[in-house]
């Protein structure tokens, strides 16, 4: 009775969240509710990477829809890319914790209709189109904005988010520890370039100021 009164619950949450809201959606052919992870897979444009929200545990559902509902989820292109970051209660990272429980679905984007709002619903692959035609760009290639992603086939660094949504959709189901390691990798060079590139941002703001030398200091106090 409790478990039934929790999943209702769920629901009640989930047809009463914010007006407009990005990332969730429900399948077509079921109307189960979804959070749409990746819009496209790479290599696969038709396909999207969607997580089922009805059976997760209640820790987890929760804790994921309030991530969803942040402002940090609500500016960003991909869910993914916050879902590797964030963690759940138990301090797994959501990402990789939903990937190895299995629960990662690569569905038909035509399958999937987005639900901003309770009662707005468009198809993901028209989303998608609409999301490619604003940016000047083609649905092939809005895998690019994730983070880091490479553009145009230049530069060799990938996100973890990007690492990850391929390693989700291979056969075995599973992360294994060479394809964590090379997320883990991945996702540090994509945060160090962005150290530099803020760090290049705060010096033209505020020139550092040059050390002076012992030996400029033993001149002037002579």
């Amino acid at each position: 009775m409790l478990q039934n009164s929790n999943r209702s619950n769920k629901k009640h949450k989930e047809t009463t969240m914010a007006k407009e809201i990005k990332h969730v959606g429900k399948m077509k052919n079921t109307g189960d509710k979804v959070a749409v992870v990746f819009r496209t897979v790479p290599g696969e444009s038709d396909h999207a990477l969607v997580l089922p929200t009805a059976t997760l545990k209640d820790e987890h559902h929760d804790s994921l829809m309030k991530m969803i509902e942040s402002d940090q989820a609500q500016q960003t292109n991909e869910l993914g890319e916050l879902m590797f970051i964030r963690t759940f209660p138990d301090g797994r990272r959501m990402l990789t914790a939903m990937e190895q429980e299995g629960r990662l679905k690569k569905v038909p984007t035509a399958n999937v209709l987005m639900t901003p709002t309770p009662t707005s619903q468009i198809i993901l692959s028209e989303l998608n189109g609409l999301i490619a035609e604003q940016k000047g760009m083609t649905v092939d290639t809005l895998y690019t904005l994730v983070s880091g992603a490479p553009k145009d086939g230049a530069g060799d660094v990938t996100t973890t988010a990007q690492s990850t949504t391929e390693s989700a959709t291979t056969n075995s189901g599973v992360l294994s520890d060479s394809d964590l390691a090379k997320s883990y990798r991945s996702q540090a060079d994509a945060m160090y370039k962005e150290a530099a590139r803020l760090r290049r941002e705060a010096d033209e703001l505020d020139p550092p100021k040059k050390k002076t030398s012992s030996k400029t200091k033993e001149e002037a106090e002579a």
